[in-house]
């Protein structure tokens, strides 16, 4: 449990912080993080050593196929041990188990406390770096006066339906907004578990040290300060975002966030523990271009219609971000990093938005579109879970 009273930590805050190989290709509408090891020390800034072997400029997708449909406003995804997957409604608040291999859906239960509105609700889950032992599943939800994490016992042998266990909240007090709420969990290659909020549209919220918006956290399984965060008596581990709503980790443990920009550029940075990523003083790149900004530049940018990201994810010596507004799936080649090439746009406006994109263990890709979140078009068989193989 969260032992320490939210003003004690808030106030550590303040110390310091598809269809086709190309976009061209794609089929139309009514076609067809799991935890690695040890990280290097948490509070030291991640190496850019080039990986050995660097991915090739160009990459490719193909739509293999559609492993569920019908599913509504899903948002969260968390890997189960031997690839099932665990789906969140943000609207409904309920969880679903979705077989790897035949798709077949089986209902866990309702998360409970859930206050769906806006942009909030039901949003990212992770399950337990211990989950074998534990079999815990967590949960980033809304709540009527805030945002928070629960988790919850997952009885895979009771009743559908009734598979959760009661919640047991591990940290709460994260503003909560209309829009803007943040909502992605994971746990790292530390075993630590990260979130990333949103600054809930009070911009002054992000660079605001003793608020948990508009940040990255990083906590132990039990909602205290993980050792080797910026500040011993502090969950946060860096500052200055607008809404982070991706996260993963690629193969050197280094951890990256994308984040929706306002009106000009939408973000994918590389997190250094301590550093201020600049918002709303500064929006994509040349943020260190001014002298004793202190900001830290995003790895990459794009125009807000272009993109508008969710979810990512690391496979292939990529970093694979979902975009909603930009209703396309990018791809990032990184040496160490440092891309490659320029991003390349796969599946345009073939399935609408897209809000998760999750790696499998076999190299594949699973992604899922968002189009009956209230923005979306949805069309016969939304919203969907596609499988991928990419390059």
């Amino acid at each position: 449990m969260q032992r320490r009273s939210q003003t004690a930590v808030l106030a550590a805050a303040s110390l310091l912080l598809a269809a086709g190989c190309s976009s061209g290709g794609a089929q139309p509408q009514g076609g067809a993080s799991s935890a690695p090891a040890e990280s290097p020390g948490a509070g030291a800034s991640p190496s850019a050593t080039p990986s050995s072997t660097a991915p090739p400029a160009k990459g490719s997708v193909k739509v293999t196929g559609t492993l569920a449909s019908g599913l509504k406003s899903p948002w969260g995804v968390a890997v189960l041990p031997g690839g099932d997957l665990l789906v969140a409604s943000r609207d409904t608040g309920k969880i679903v188990r979705v077989a790897a291999h035949g798709g077949k859906i089986t209902e866990l239960g309702s998360v409970p406390g859930v206050d769906p509105g806006g942009e909030g609700g039901l949003l990212g889950i992770a399950v337990s770096s211990t989950y074998g032992a534990d079999h815990q599943v967590y949960a980033y939800f809304t709540t009527a006066s805030d945002n928070r994490i629960a988790r919850m016992n997952y009885g895979e042998k009771r009743p559908p339906g009734n598979q959760l266990g009661a919640p047991d909240t591990v940290f709460k007090g994260i503003p909560k907004g209309q829009i803007h709420n943040g909502g992605r969990i994971a746990f790292g290659p530390d075993k630590m578990l990260y979130a990333g909020t949103g600054e809930t549209g009070d911009t002054g919220l992000a660079q605001d040290k003793q608020s948990l918006g508009g940040k990255i956290l990083r906590m132990t399984p039990d909602g205290e300060p993980a050792h080797g965060n910026p500040e011993a008596d502090s969950v946060v581990y860096d500052y200055g975002h607008r809404n982070v709503q991706g996260l993963a980790w690629d193969e050197d443990k280094r951890l990256w966030a994308a984040e929706f920009g306002q009106d000009t550029w939408d973000e994918l940075n590389v997190i250094e523990p301590g550093r201020n990523y600049g918002w709303p003083k500064a929006e994509g790149k040349a943020k260190g271009g001014a002298a004793g900004s202190g900001f830290m530049d995003p790895v990459e940018v794009w125009k807000t219609a272009d993109a508008s990201p969710s979810g990512i994810a690391y496979a292939k010596g990529s970093v694979w971000m979902a975009s909603l507004r930009g209703e396309r799936l990018w791809r990032i080649p990184l040496n160490g990093t440092k891309p490659v090439a320029a991003p390349q746009a796969f599946l345009k406006g073939a399935y609408g938005r897209l809000r998760t994109v999750v790696a499998a263990d076999d190299g594949a890709l699973w992604l899922v579109t968002s189009n009956t979140d209230g923005r979306g078009t949805p069309h016969k068989g939304d919203d969907r879970i596609l499988r991928l193989q990419v390059s």
